[in-house]
């Protein structure tokens, strides 16, 4: 640590936020204002700093980039997938930093059609993201979205693929994503709320008009809902789904009636979750009806759907999570979670055969891939685990034989599965939950305490963190680092009740799972106080904020990236982006009882005068997701109150969002900044 460069010093200008009879007073209320030229001035002087403490790492950064880079085949494509008689790829030429997406007609040794070179589209631009590819039932149109700013916002546009023209039209502030009518020329488009970015309205677009004529078919007016529009498996309906964190709601037309209406499948109910499939005369119901925690699926017949009419046709089981399904010909896929295990069920419609693909690891991921294709046998499931690169393997349902189409490469000649092992190990939290945590390292190292580890959670939403494998995580681990990934409440990992039991009035079991599981790993010896790490990003982030006000002696660094840490504040402000739609995730403190836990935990509310570890954050100007005013006031108060002489080291991206660099090579800086710090930390010089 350079202690002769001074950090930044944000000014105090105290704004008091009054709900509830509390008066809190927020001195850097004022950062929430990005047009403001002290606010960027501030940013940019942290970013300043930031660049002076670390610069003798700088060349450590640049060989880490370039030994994450080396590992990628960098001339790499995607398995192609068929699709209404093309075969579809995604790839990438040496020295491109962005994908080609192309096609070829009938068989694979057909010729080549480039549908879009990205390399090309983003030259002049910091930021470039291309999605929603949607191409039309004829094969001669393909619908696209654009962002160049890193908000979430595309601007959709159609391109002729026989003749390779754009159409004229430009449709701006959507997700991205469209669907065609069978007619091929009615295009169905999700738009954004301007402020919110709520997705909240379905269009209808006909080819060839004017955006601004194109027709409301449906509104989303409940704030704590988004919207979003697809075509099924079966491609005979266009579904719309509304979906708030407990409640969803869909309705159909058929694909061939653009003209038509949309009907209900089954109004919403309070509490009520459900996904449609559709198979001959059903809809396949995946859902939580009946007190269904862990879901179950039903079926309806297409001419009947409100709930009244749904039959079971696999139950409700307490020890495993339904997580999705897949629809074939003559079977039926379920993709499920047992003892935090991924498990895919093949069942035969005529139920002359259920059983499971078989796997043989404790610490894996598996799941169903691309499979648009009804007609056929084959199942295309992605394998991988902590130690074993990811695997698309195609399945035959009929004679369980199985063929890896490819396994990711790792290149640069030292990389062999062999050299590393991962477990599973359970750590006891404070109330006598058992909390798996899945752990990588490479063989040979010795359980005495010495150990550089990093601990990286999420914990919220219900999103699982699986045990995956990672390239980049290779040059933590050839460099003594053992890796642990905690699967805390708040995720899924071990069914339904594990997500209930980390969100709204149980959040803080996610913070204190997070605690529980460090003191475990160093009670093992797999780390020790001087040795171990911490990182989250986004509400991980906020796990991150969280944590370090609980119990900041436990961690010699962390790493807060797009930290969601000024709770309080954003979710008692309904023009954020995101803030109405995540009431019955956090709770709503317009309400006193949610106010008063959520400020109980809030890190930025609870920042004290005491000693903190080393701390990174990381934000980007354009974040859509959690506003980069959140970590900026946070880095503030840590600096105004913390009583060490620790580092704290605030980068802010001026060209980015929530997601980070849109290259994916440039993604790649970020990860060694971050990689540098903790090797920095641990002593490590190269």
């Amino acid at each position: 640590m350079n202690k002769e460069v001074q950090p930044p010093k944000a000014r105090k200008i105290p704004a008091e936020l009054t709900i509830h009879e509390d008066i809190r007073v927020d001195n850097y209320y004022w950062m929430n204002d990005r047009e403001d030229p002290e606010v960027i001035a501030y940013l940019n002087a942290e970013n300043e700093y930031n660049e002076k403490q670390t610069a003798h790492t700088k060349d450590f950064q640049a060989s880490l980039f370039e030994e994450m880079k080396a590992r990628i085949k960098e001339d790499d494509q995607s398995v192609p997938y068929r699709l209404n008689g093309y075969w579809y790829i995604t790839r990438f030429e040496k020295g491109g930093d962005y994908p080609i997406f192309s096609r070829k007609k009938g068989t694979q040794e057909a010729p080549e059609e480039v549908m879009f070179n990205v390399n090309i589209m983003a030259e002049g631009f910091e930021y470039y993201r291309l999605g929603g590819l949607n191409v039309s039932p004829d094969n001669r149109m393909v619908a696209f979205g654009t962002d160049t700013v890193s908000r979430r916002k595309y601007t959709i546009q159609i391109k002729n693929l026989e003749t390779g023209e754009l159409y004229p039209e430009k449709i701006e502030n959507t997700t991205g994503g469209s669907t065609w009518a069978n007619d091929n020329k009615t295009l169905y488009y999700t738009k954004k709320d301007e402020q919110t970015l709520r997705s909240f309205q379905i269009y209808k677009h006909i080819l060839g008009t004017d955006p601004a004529e194109d027709e409301l078919v449906f509104q989303e007016d409940d704030e704590t809902f988004n919207t979003y529009v697809y075509k099924s498996k079966s491609k005979k309906y266009i579904i719309i789904g509304s979906h708030s964190t407990l409640t969803t709601e869909y309705r159909v037309l058929e694909a061939d009636k653009p003209e038509g209406e949309f009907k209900v499948i089954q109004p919403r109910v309070r509490g009520l979750e459900y996904s449609i499939s559709h198979f001959g005369e059903y809809f396949y119901i995946l859902t939580n009806k009946d007190e269904a925690q862990n879901f179950k699926l039903m079926k309806t017949l297409t001419s009947a759907t409100e709930m009244e009419n749904w039959e079971d046709v696999i139950a409700h089981r307490e020890d495993v999570l339904l997580e999705d399904i897949d629809i074939f010909k003559d079977f039926l896929v379920i993709g499920e979670r047992k003892n935090g295990l991924n498990e895919i069920r093949i069942i035969r419609w005529d139920e002359s055969e259920d059983y499971f693909i078989p796997f043989d690891n404790e610490t894996y991921t598996a799941y169903t891939s691309i499979n648009p294709d009804f007609d056929t046998e084959v199942l295309r499931y992605t394998y991988n685990s902590m130690t074993t690169p990811t695997s698309v393997v195609d399945f035959n349902m009929v004679t369980k034989e199985k063929t890896v189409l490819k396994e990711q490469e790792v290149l640069g000649g030292k990389f062999d599965k062999e050299n590393y092992t991962s477990e599973r190990i359970w750590a006891t939290a404070e109330d006598g939950t058992k909390v798996p945590v899945s752990l990588v390292y490479r063989k040979g190292i010795k359980k005495d305490g010495t150990n550089p580890l990093l601990q990286y959670a999420y914990g919220s939403y219900g999103s699982t963190i699986d045990p995956y494998f990672s390239t980049v995580r290779l040059s933590l681990l050839d460099r003594g680092f053992v890796y642990a990934i905690a699967h805390i409440r708040g995720g899924e990992y071990l069914g339904r009740n594990w997500y209930e039991d980390g969100k709204l009035f149980t959040k803080r079991n996610t913070f204190t799972d997070f605690i529980d599981v460090s003191k475990h790993l160093i009670a093992e010896n797999y780390t020790s106080e001087e040795n171990l790490f911490a990182m989250g990003g986004s509400a991980g982030g906020l796990l991150m904020g969280a944590v370090i006000n609980m119990a900041p002696k436990l961690y010699k660094g962390v790493i807060a990236a797009v930290p969601f840490v000024d709770v309080v504040t954003t979710m008692l402000d309904d023009s954020i982006p995101l803030t109405t739609g995540e009431y019955d995730e956090w709770g709503n403190p317009n309400e006193k009882d949610y106010y008063d836990y959520m400020l109980s935990y809030s890190p930025y509310d609870n920042v004290v005068a005491q000693d903190y570890p080393n701390v990174l954050v990381t934000t980007g100007l354009h974040d859509s997701q959690v506003q980069y005013w959140e970590p900026a006031k946070w880095v503030a108060k840590l600096r105004e109150l913390k009583t060490d002489n620790n580092l704290l080291l605030l980068h802010t991206n001026m060209d980015t969002g929530h997601g980070g660099a849109s290259g994916r090579f440039e993604a790649l800086k970020e990860v060694a900044e971050e990689y540098a710090f903790l090797f920095d930390l641990a002593g490590i010089k190269e």
